[in-house]
């Protein structure tokens, strides 16, 4: 909202906690008049000429607009264009038409007093005034409404005070639909650039057009993985009441995009992103290096993951490496995915639960490579082939939490999300998208020499990317004129 506006507002209510000075209504009616027609003035430079104005003369030094309307023509002279428009505008804005913001019931106001001057006045001469008073009142109201509901918007502890004051009957008038979004568009700005409420909720956006959009157009080769994702997060946000926290375990080799699609998924459910409050960032050896100290790892994870349920209606816990999980951090976080996930007075199955690992990379691309090898198109490979395969390769006795964790025996993981190895051709794409995010300009020639640097494997086929799309946006540097 600009300064013009945040002036209006304040013009309306300075003005019009002050006519009740004036005794005489034609001086009112004078005064909002020739105010209308100055510039707009913060609160006191208002109160400074009403006061002046009660005394019979202007700012400009004249004798008076009551009794001189050359001093009236010489204020509007004086007036700037744009706080006239501004005024018409602020005017047309909050009034929309005088039926839908006038009383059900009898408004009281300073202008209910002595009604003998206008009285005698011509027909016409009442009708006009009446118009005005009405105008004006509900602009009065309406423009203390605004503050209120933007304050609300904004604070939840203005809500809370507002409604204990509205004990009494609510106004016959509410806020116009226009000026009501452009309160939500303004609540909306201000949220973006800090917290605008205790729950940390305002930052949740839940845009799923844009995930679906940005999965179709940005990530390549993986048709498994983006009808998954996209189906079982739509599924989960649309859901009243989940019976657990979606689980989502994403698997295939570096730089197939998982780390892309959770930041993907972070960056649509939350209007920070990574940076939320509501989303939580724990790569196992970084986060958790040393296995002899798991007990103490355990206790600050649970205290991590509570602390941000309480915080946060829906969150987002990432855990990246998750194969090098300890077992035990594994099954410490079980409860907050079982299906009996209210702790307390916490409910964590609004939560999100997205693990990244490397293991059944291998499994995923033999799958692969057989469908290659069998002149199969990389598309006719099902979710439930690989899920299946990937389910018994989880439960090798190896050195992975998965294995000797209780997730898989009892059936917390919602989806094994496969990533299939990349070819050639969605290098260059990645390439392609590389180029376009930094506004530089591409030629086929240059997606081939940049999927040309890349090491490709089975040693024979030379089929799948070794290191994905991972090192693509650092390789062009290479290729810039």
């Amino acid at each position: 909202m600009s300064e013009s506006h945040l002036s209006i507002h304040f013009i309306f209510l300075s003005t019009w906690d002050n006519l009740e000075n004036f005794p005489c209504r034609k001086q009112r009616v004078s005064a909002l008049f020739w105010l209308g027609t100055t510039p707009f003035a913060g609160g006191q430079e208002v109160r400074s000429r009403l006061q002046r104005f009660e005394a019979g003369r202007d700012p400009q030094g004249s004798r008076g607009i009551r009794t001189h309307p050359s001093g009236v023509a010489a204020a509007m002279g004086q007036g700037t264009l744009l706080s006239r428009l501004g005024l018409a505008c602020c005017l047309l804005l909050l009034l929309g038409g005088s039926e839908s913001l006038g009383s059900q019931g009898k408004q009281r106001g300073p202008w209910e007093e002595d009604q003998s001057a206008v009285t005698e006045a011509a027909p016409w001469a009442r009708a006009r005034y009446e118009a005005v008073k009405k105008h004006l009142g509900a602009v009065g109201a309406l423009s203390k409404q605004y503050w209120q509901y933007l304050a609300c918007k904004v604070s939840q502890e203005s809500c809370e005070e507002e409604g204990k004051r509205k004990a009494g009957p609510s106004p016959g008038w509410s806020l116009p639909l226009v000026g009501q979004d452009y309160l939500e568009i303004l609540s909306a700005w201000y949220c973006s650039f800090g917290k605008c409420c205790e729950t940390g909720d305002c930052r949740i956006v839940n845009n799923i057009t844009g995930l679906e959009m940005d999965l179709n157009g940005q990530l390549h080769g993986q048709h498994l993985a983006k009808e998954v994702v996209l189906q079982a997060v739509r599924r989960f946000l649309q859901s009243p009441q989940p019976e657990k926290a979606l689980v989502l375990s994403f698997h295939g080799w570096s730089g197939t995009g998982k780390n892309f699609v959770a930041r993907m998924v972070a960056s649509h459910l939350y209007r920070d992103g990574l940076r939320s409050e509501c989303v939580r960032v724990f790569i196992a050896l970084f986060h958790f290096p040393h296995h002899k100290y798991v007990d103490s790892y355990k206790v600050q994870l649970e205290k991590q993951i509570s602390e941000t349920v309480q915080l946060c209606k829906q969150s987002l816990f990432i855990f990246d490496e998750a194969e090098k999980l300890h077992f035990g951090l594994l099954d410490a976080i079980k409860p907050f995915m079982a299906h009996d996930g209210n702790k307390g007075q916490v409910d964590y199955r609004r939560s999100i639960f997205l693990f990244l690992s490397n293991i059944g990379g291998n499994t995923i691309n033999e799958v692969a490579l057989d469908f290659w090898r069998a002149g199969r198109a990389r598309e006719e490979i099902s979710l439930d082939l690989l899920e299946q395969r990937l389910r018994l390769e989880l439960l090798q006795p190896a050195e992975n939490g998965y294995a000797r964790s209780h997730l898989l025996e009892e059936n917390l993981i919602d989806f094994f999300v496969p990533f299939l190895p990349l070819e050639y051709h969605h290098v260059k794409l990645c390439a392609r998208d590389a180029f376009l995010a930094r506004g530089l300009p591409y030629t086929e020639a240059a997606l081939d020499e940049v999927a040309r640097t890349m090491v490709f494997v089975p040693k024979e086929e030379k089929l799948f990317s070794a290191q994905g799309c991972k090192s693509v946006s650092q390789r062009i540097n290479y290729f810039l004129p």
